[in-house]
Order: C-alpha cells, then sequence, then structure tokens
C-alpha cells in the first residue's frame, strides 16, 4: 500500500505503508544512530514526535523484547529508507512491521531519507503526515498539519503511581546476559528516588546495577512527599516535550534543589534544574538526536562520546554563575551540555550515561552520583 509524507512547506514523499495505515500528524525528527531501534521505538522522549531513521537498512536483527526501555513504542510514527522484513538474529522475537502494527504506530518506507534529513537540517525540525489517503487539494491537510502542536507528552510518559524497582524484575534486568548483576546488587546500597518524566528503565538500571534502592515517582508527585521519604539521592529522568510546559513540575523541582538531598538530572531533568533556578531554555534548530554526539568534561578536560535525544538546550546567557556553572560542552555546537550547581551536590547533563545500545564512556556519572551520597560502586 503507497503511503506518504508531507510536511509543513508543502514538500511530499511517497513511499510503502509500514505498521498501522492509521493518518497521524507529529513533529519529524531524525535520528543518527546505525543500531538501536528498539530502544529508540521504546524511548519515551519521542512522545509526540514521528522518527526518521538515517541509516538506511533498519529491522535487520527484528525484535527484541528484553532491550525494550519502556513497556510501549512511544514515537507517533516511523520513517526508514529500507526495512528488512526477515530478521537475522537468534534473539529476535518479532518482526519490526508487525510489531508496529500491533502498537497501533504508522511508518513510512521507500523514501530518500537523505533528501529528508538535509531539509530538516537546513529548515529545521518541522511538522508533518504520514498517510495513505490521496488528497486531491493539500491545502487543507498542511493547515492541519502547520498547526499541531506537542503537549502534554510528560504526563502521558510518567508512570501513574510510585513504585519500587525489584532486583529481580526482568523488565529492569535489561539484556538477559546482565540480569544476574541486577538481581545480586539491587537494593543493598543507596535509597533513590527516581523521578520519572518519561524515564528510559536503563536509569533505574543502572542505578540498580550499583546496588541502589529505586523508587520511582508520578511526574507531578509534590517534593514533600520525595522529601519525606528521605531518600540518599534524587534522580530527574529524561522526557519528552518543551521543557518550559513543566511549569507546576519546575515548581517542585524548585523545592527539591532548596534541600541538602544530592541530585544527579538527565536530558530534561537537566533543564528542568535549570528552568528551575531561573535560567531559560530554548528549542535547537533540528536537535541532538543519535548515538555518537562528542561532548567535552570541561573538569577533566576528557572528550566522550555519548547518546542523545532532545530538541532543546540550556541557555548559558541566562545562567547565573553563582548558582552553577557549566560542566560539559557539546564539542560539535558548542552548546551547553551539563551544569554543575554551585553549593549543592547536585549536578546535570543534556546527553545519556545510561545509553544502551550507545557508548559506555560517560557511565562513571553514575559513580560519581553514588561517591555524592555517600557510598561507593
Amino acid at each position: 500500500m503507497k503511503a506518504f509524507l508531507i510536511l509543513e512547506d508543502g514538500t511530499i514523499f511517497c513511499g510503502s505503508s509500514i505498521g498501522s495505515d492509521r493518518e497521524v500528524i507529529s513533529e519529524i525528527v531524525f535520528n543518527t544512530s546505525m543500531t538501536g531501534y528498539l530502544e529508540v521505538l521504546t524511548d519515551p522522549s519521542y512522545a509526540g514526535q514521528a522518527v526518521v531513521m538515517t541509516y538506511p537498512l533498519i529491522g535487520n536483527y527484528g525484535i527484541c523484547r528484553e532491550d525494550m526501555e519502556s513497556d510501549k513504542p512511544w514515537p507517533d510514527g516511523f520513517i526508514v529508507r529500507e526495512l528488512s522484513r526477515i530478521p537475522s538474529n537468534f534473539r529476535s522475537g518479532d518482526t519490526i512491521q508487525h510489531f508496529l502494527k500491533e502498537y497501533d504506530i504508522p511508518g513510512i518506507s521507500g523514501i530518500d531519507t537523505r533528501a529528508l534529513t538535509k531539509i530538516l537540517r537546513e529548515k529545521g525540525t518541522m511538522n508533518g503526515m504520514i498517510t495513505t489517503h490521496v488528497y486531491e487539494d493539500y491545502a487543507e491537510p498542511i493547515e492541519r498539519i502547520k498547526n499541531y502542536q506537542v503537549t502534554g507528552v510528560v504526563k502521558a510518559a510518567s508512570c501513574r503511581e510510585k513504585y519500587v524497582v525489584a532486583g529481580d524484575e526482568t523488565a529492569f534486568a535489561g539484556a538477559a546476559r546482565r540480569k544476574g548483576a541486577v538481581e545480586s546488587r539491587a537494593g543493598e546500597g543507596k535509597r533513590v528516588a527516581l523521578l520519572d518524566l518519561g524515564a528510559k528503565r536503563n536509569i533505574a538500571h543502572a542505578l540498580a546495577e550499583r546496588g541502589c534502592q529505586v523508587t520511582v515517582y508520578p511526574c507531578d508527585t509534590p517534593a514533600d512527599e520525595i522529601l519525606s521519604a528521605n531518600p540518599d539521592g534524587i534522580m530527574l529522568s529524561n522526557g519528552p516535550g518543551d521543557p518550559k510546559e513543566n511549569v507546576e513540575i519546575i515548581g517542585e523541582i524548585r523545592k527539591l534543589y532548596q534541600s541538602e538531598i544530592p541530585i544527579f538530572a538527565i536530558c530534561l531533568g537537566h533543564q528542568l534544574m535549570a528552568l528551575a533556578v531561573g535560567a531559560d531554555t530554548y528549542k535547537l534548530k533540528y536537535g541532538h538526536r543519535g548515538g555518537n554526539h562528542p561532548v567535552k568534561d570541561l573538569t577533566a578536560g576528557r572528550v566522550y562520546i555519548s547518546s542523545q535525544n532532545h530538541g532543546y538546550a540550556v541557555s548559558l546567557e541566562s545562567l547565573d554563575p553563582q548558582v552553577a556553572v557549566p560542566a560539559f560542552v557539546n564539542v560539535n555546537d558548542g552548546t551547553n551540555e551539563g551544569l554543575r550547581y554551585v553549593g549543592k551536590n547536585i549536578f546535570t547533563v543534556q546527553f545519556h550515561p545510561e545509553a544502551c545500545p550507545g557508548p559506555q564512556d560517560s557511565g562513571y556519572l553514575f559513580d560519581r552520583f553514588i561517591e555524592m551520597m555517600g557510598g561507593k560502586e
């Protein structure tokens, strides 16, 4: 079945429908990762977006459900150059096309993703529609496309109630080969409160690997409830959407900042902490999404390859240097990639040190968090 990708600037790509054949309007973003399409699909940070994979062949190792970063896929749509319909992998339990149909996610294959990515890089991220309907007049759908906005996605992606991550919980064990490490150490060490803003499972897994007992809280949990539990540390997770939309959450994070409890924040959590102390954020032209972004640790002077997924950044010009100072910088474009808070046991990063699959170079940041809480990895 034919499918069409219509961009808000009037550009139209024609390809083949994969997954669901329903029509969807979404923000179109691209990811440069060569592997990890399942982790991309199940990353809650993609809520409200349709993902273009720049690597030309997707689906060749199938679907390994143990590697999912959440209970379900989150993107509104999936766009690829070529779809491998016969996966080859002893761990594969499904095909990507069946997986997309199962969760009612529309997709399109057979389009020139290189040309599409060049448009997004030159003109910036824009909205688009994936449809199997043939329109005689494109004025009406393009108007709907232009009016689309990503809203309410943090609450949609967050958990509904508080829960504790158990060491033998297979959903949080990651790949089976690493399950034993989690079972043997989880709960032995520090107690961490993880505020779920759209958290990837591997954040809790990375903490559990280091012996932490992790209690996960919904995004709208009052700060007083978290503080009354007297955790050894607080983790602010990644998540989707425009950080400025989360006014109430920012207010509660300001209360967490005012406590003396060590805090480590990733991606959206990094942005919300900055907003909580009076800094500003802005939308990047086309964002950082992929597993090959170099970031420099300004303290150590070392450069690490990182996995990233974000469309917004913290404005350093708006940051009070008496409150926080830059800790990491993006080597490609000079944007901020992390902050260290003055006089506080708080540090935040824009990238993903828990990346899986992806570079593990920055995994030491979890060890730093353990040390901040008064423990050793």
